[in-house]
């Protein structure tokens, strides 16, 4: 294992050691062999690679809303809510465990980097070339990654920049950046670009939507999607004063309201209120504060659906709140991959300027 002090001046290209696993089961430390994401610590050593890796370069970390929301929170409860006491838990935790996997939240995120090196064995290998900008689209809770300084914090688009290194393993989806939008812009699209194309699957035309956290990344986007797919009304729940006034401003919702998604009764009546006095066929759930589950669950109807896209989610409060109320709708859990989700999200920031006008002016 190299010294901190040698951490840069590793020479490229990098040995490359057989037994690469596609999912990185090779890199996982503690325990041995597991899939790295429940892994509790991986190794982040990159002084040599492994068949199938892909080595970065990182330059800016966009830091799950969850997971952020809630280090901004510990720092402040400790008395420092700096941005260098944020960036400080970001760095203890990929010092203790290889990887942004805040043990808390149990979420991460992902990264933008530029490529470094390409095994050859590596699907990619054939296109992927050294200096490649990329986006990562699976999540730093399971990224091998080490920081070496800490630049620049953003606080509304959750980035942090820094220099350092990460691998992405053969299984790793990842973007090239496209051309046409900032890179800032591209990172905070495409952390949250499974949420779309899991609005397109669970709406179709007539249908009536609820998004909790409308007004947030992932919110914009999923109330965006339930309109072009012809939902009859979609009703967009913000408590953010600011936020719910620019959700208004787009017109992608038939009704905001200003409410807290931790009130289950309080957004079950602004629902009724706002749809006619009818529960909705599909909810989604944005939010990044915990005890959100029974507000979109008391606002669906029976064999409605529930879709919990965001990381403070529990399935226990969620499954058991249901069964407790006697809801008998479905619940999904989250999945931030889709098929084509990253060309899909770019898209809806080409094909809707207003929404990408706002993108812009509080992330890019």
């Amino acid at each position: 294992m190299a010294s901190p002090d040698d951490r840069l001046t590793f020479p490229l290209p990098r040995p490359v050691h057989g037994g690469g696993n596609p999912f990185g089961t090779h890199r996982a430390a503690e325990p041995v062999g597991s899939l790295p994401q429940p892994a509790r610590r991986v190794d982040a050593d990159f002084s040599r690679l492994f068949a199938g890796e892909v080595l970065l370069a990182v330059e800016t970390l966009n830091i799950d809303a969850a997971s952020f929301r809630q280090m901004e929170e510990a720092a402040l409860a400790d008395g420092d809510g700096s941005d260098a006491a944020v960036a400080t838990r970001v760095q203890s935790t990929v010092s203790t465990r290889g990887k942004q996997h805040n043990p808390v939240t149990g979420s991460g995120g992902m990264l933008l980097g530029r490529v470094l090196q390409v095994t050859p064995e590596h699907p990619d290998a054939a296109t992927l070339r050294p200096g490649d900008k990329v986006a990562t689209l699976v999540s730093l809770s399971l990224t091998p990654l080490r920081i070496d300084t800490v630049g620049a914090m953003r606080r509304p688009s959750a980035q942090l920049d820094v220099t350092g290194e990460a691998v992405l393993f053969a299984s790793g989806a990842y973007a090239k950046l496209p051309g046409d939008l900032s890179e800032r812009l591209a990172l905070a699209v495409l952390d949250v670009a499974g949420a779309a194309p899991q609005v397109a699957r669970l709406v179709s035309p007539g249908k009536t939507v609820l998004v909790l956290g409308a007004g947030g990344k992932s919110g914009i986007l999923c109330a965006a999607e339930a309109k072009r797919r012809g939902a009859s009304r979609v009703i967009g729940i913000e408590a953010h004063a600011p936020f719910a006034k620019d959700l208004a401003a787009l017109g992608i919702c038939d009704a905001v309201v200003t409410a807290d998604a931790r009130d289950p009764v309080a957004v079950r009546d602004a629902v009724l209120a706002a749809n006619g006095g009818d529960e909705v066929d599909v909810a989604f759930s944005c939010v990044n504060v915990e005890d959100a589950e029974m507000g979109a669950i008391l606002s669906t109807k029976d064999r409605g659906t529930v879709y919990f896209f965001a990381m403070s989610t529990s399935f226990t409060k969620a499954a058991l709140g249901a069964e407790g109320v006697g809801k008998d709708v479905d619940l999904f859990v989250g999945n931030g991959y889709a098929r084509g989700h990253a060309e899909h999200t770019l898209a809806m920031m080409r094909d809707m300027p207003l929404v990408r006008a706002l993108f812009e002016a509080r992330y890019g």
